[in-house]
């Protein structure tokens, strides 16, 4: 892994600036997308790559915003003899499939094959080879399919939350990591107004808090809600009340080394 683009940084809804959330990393030749929501295809292009070069694609959960543009990926590479390996939890791996199958889109005149390989938290597998990954299982409401990945890799980790409120077992698990990709949906004074959001997402006090106790080295904010009135400024601040770490705010179609 040499790089990661994010393809998106906001949330269920879009705004003009951001897209949903979704990442790109960059490994030599090849590409690994983790999850994939709308306009994959003419993203990649816009960074110069290619969609032919993405091998893996890792699900997070199957929320609309994190999954709905599957069928239209797999569908813009229909005439590519391409074999794309599709990791995700069990369940969601049952929703990908049958996905798909709506639209045709494992029929044999579909050229693009995609390969569905079932993990469990805990599990260590290679979306790419030399690449190791990891997943662990973090709550996102009722759901028990959402997975946080983590990619190790020449003594340095990325670690990337998904959708998830605040969960201490996956702090303890990112301890002293070099960076945190997490959920910081909002600015922590809509968890009032709001009182189901705190199973769902994380605010930025807390997650600030949280980064420093877990000696976070980089610290990356991302899946900002569009449809409530905030901006970075207020994000910032409030993960700065207490990390004192290398804070970024994503861009969509920003690059960061690893």
């Amino acid at each position: 892994m040499s790089e990661l683009f994010f393809l998106g940084t906001g949330g269920a809804v879009a705004t003009k600036a951001r897209d949903n959330t979704a990442l790109l990393l960059h490994h030599g030749q090849d590409l690994v997308l983790v999850d994939c929501p709308g306009s994959v295809t003419r993203k990649i292009k816009t960074l110069g790559l290619d969609p032919r070069a993405v091998c893996a694609i890792q699900v997070t959960h199957v929320h609309p915003d994190h999954i709905y543009g599957l069928p239209s990926f797999v569908h813009s590479l229909m005439l590519a003899d391409l074999r794309i390996r599709l990791f995700a939890a069990e369940e969601s791996i049952h929703f990908c499939r049958e996905l798909l199958s709506l639209y045709g889109l494992q029929d044999e005149s579909i050229r693009c094959r995609i390969e569905f390989r079932a993990v469990g938290s805990g599990d260590r597998f290679e979306p790419l080879p030399g690449v190791e990954c990891q997943a662990f299982h973090v709550p996102h409401k009722e759901s028990s399919l959402a997975f946080a990945w983590s990619f190790p890799e020449n003594g340095k980790t990325l670690l990337y939350s998904g959708d998830t409120p605040v969960f201490p077992p996956l702090f303890k698990q990112a301890a002293g990591m070099d960076t945190l990709i997490h959920d910081c949906s909002v600015p922590s004074r809509y968890f009032q107004e709001y009182p189901f959001l705190p199973s769902m997402h994380t605010n930025a006090l807390d997650l600030g808090r949280m980064a420093q106790e877990a000696r976070i080295k980089r610290l990356i904010p991302c899946h900002f809600f569009g449809e409530l009135d905030f901006d970075m400024d207020e994000i910032a601040l409030e993960i700065r009340e207490h990390y004192q770490g290398d804070l970024v705010i994503p861009r969509d179609l920003m690059r960061i080394e690893l």
